[in-house]
């Protein structure tokens, strides 16, 4: 048994935010039947050919699901999605605003038929206000949430690095559903969810709103340094490569000037006698700390203030998380298929004990299109291709 065994999801989904829930159930078990446009697909299978001529957020965001593809232009088409919703304990999509609805696929719709349906739509902006039409991808959602204001250095603003406002909205969608869960356990109804990317990433956005709302100004960007601690970010060592390090509190700042900077009278120093005023003159620390970093290699420094109970990091690239000792020794890696031949994978970061997560695998486009519909009691010709 796994956590979500039973649970049946039909997924009318594409890119990045929905796919990213659904697969969160697939992996704990869930049967998730994802409706795909014939011939093409969902068109985060052609972003990129990186993993074994298949797209790298596809095969990231996909395995365990079952393939549908059904002309949904037609009326057989919609005919046959909504049968298998009928079915199943979970709708989830996030096309355009306004297009499940021109489908017959809105909640009142659907739950005539399945009154228990869980019902999730994911948008940009949500329902009811000036932006609800806006196209919103996850670069200018990230923009309108204020994140790229605060991110990157002060002589220029920069995204995040990887879909943040998708993958935001689609953790609130994921939880958002398994509370539907419970409560429909409690009530024998079902429940409509909404989520918009941009409420998702606004409510990630917490410390910087209220820095800004009630101080009158956001924090500043500082790159991969802390607006409002120091010593807190990158320190370049005597390889040239760098190391990150983090002090909370006074008595770690007097470890640190003993131990690791080997100068006990900087805790002394009225420059950097407490946090606010060790921000205020960084830089004539970060020449001090850069100073006693000269002569050694960044994974030496690591190790020193490892044994000092100093908080740090090496910087590692993707080869360097892909290969670390710690994922490795706790045995979080696993292999699954696709139809290019086997991938390793990370398995979800929740671990279940007694219950290994299934990890399935990529499906091609309408790969079980003729299984699912026949175990359906429907023929082929019921609007698939």
């Amino acid at each position: 048994m796994t956590p979500l065994s039973g649970l049946v999801v039909v997924a009318l989904e594409q890119a990045v935010a929905a796919p990213f829930a659904t697969r969160q159930l697939a992996d704990l078990g869930a049967r998730v039947i994802k409706i795909e446009r014939p011939g093409v697909g969902d068109f985060a299978r052609r972003y990129d050919e990186t993993v074994h001529g298949q797209a790298s957020h596809f095969v990231w965001l996909n395995r365990g699901k079952e393939s549908v593809s059904l002309d949904l232009k037609s009326d057989d088409g919609r005919a046959t999605i909504q049968t298998l919703v009928s079915r199943a304990d979970v709708f989830i999509q996030n096309l355009a605003p306004g297009a499940a609805e021109r489908l017959g696929l809105s909640a009142d719709a659907l739950r005539e038929e399945n009154p228990g349906l869980v019902h999730v739509s994911i948008s940009g902006y949500g329902d009811g206000g000036p932006y609800s039409t806006k196209k919103a991808y996850d670069l200018l959602v990230q923009c309108e949430a204020g994140l790229v204001s605060i991110t990157g250095t002060p002589d220029e603003p920069s995204k995040v690095g990887i879909s943040i406002a998708d993958i935001a909205s689609g953790m609130y969608a994921y939880t958002g559903i398994l509370t539907a869960i419970i409560q429909r356990q409690q009530t024998g109804t079902g429940v409509t969810i909404e989520v918009s990317m941009l409420e998702a990433l606004s409510e990630w956005m917490g410390y910087p709103l209220n820095y800004a709302m009630y101080g009158g100004e956001a924090p500043p960007r500082t790159g991969a340094r802390h607006a409002s601690i120091y010593p807190y970010g990158p320190f370049t060592c005597g390889d040239g490569n760098l190391v990150f390090l983090g002090l909370q509190n006074e008595r770690e700042w007097a470890v640190f000037c003993e131990r690791i900077l080997e100068k006990v009278e900087l805790t002394q120093d009225q420059r950097f006698s407490r946090n606010s005023l060790r921000v205020e003159h960084s830089d004539a620390l970060r020449s001090e700390i850069e100073r006693a970093f000269v002569g050694s290699a960044a994974e030496e420094i690591a190790a020193k203030l490892e044994s000092a109970g100093i908080a740090n990091a090496v910087l590692r690239d993707m080869h360097g998380l892909a290969d670390h000792p710690h994922l490795e020794a706790r045995d979080r890696w696993r292999t699954y298929d696709s139809p290019r031949g086997q991938l390793r994978g990370l398995i979800p970061p929740v671990t279940f004990a007694g219950s290994e997560p299934l990890m399935g695998a990529i499906p091609d486009i309408g790969e079980h299109t003729d299984t699912v519909l026949a175990e359906f009691g429907m023929p082929r010709s019921s609007g698939a291709s």
